[in-house]
């Protein structure tokens, strides 16, 4: 009882410190990527750009999804564990797509040298 108590009020602040270091992570290379995009000279087809962005959004949705599941020890009923079970699948499909796009960008540029 006490460990379920102590999980129920320690989790919430967890969770919360993983989905903040994955906007945290968003929003720099976002910024990184605009300052890259400006430099660039607004080039719509620098690939470096995409590919340092789409791993920051990869890494950051793995920090996002690691808060999901802790999320899921303190579920109480049926349609909050569906909820978080739809948003889990949701942020696995889109790393999936996300690293699938990086290795792709990759293989382009390594054929290109």
């Amino acid at each position: 009882m006490e460990i379920e108590l102590f999980l129920e009020t320690i989790i919430p602040y967890i969770t919360g410190a993983l989905e903040a270091i994955g906007v945290f992570i968003i929003t720099l290379a976002s910024i990184r990527a605009l300052f890259g995009f400006i430099k660039g000279g607004f080039d719509f087809g620098d690939d470096e750009i995409k590919l340092d962005l789409a791993k920051a959004l990869a890494l950051s949705l793995e920090f996002k999804l690691a808060a999901e599941i802790l999320k899921t020890v303190i579920v109480r009923t049926l349609d909050e564990f569906l909820i978080l079970s739809a948003i889990t699948i949701l942020r696995i499909i889109i790393s999936f797509v996300i690293h699938w796009e990086v290795k792709e960008k990759e293989k382009k540029a390594e054929m290109v040298n």
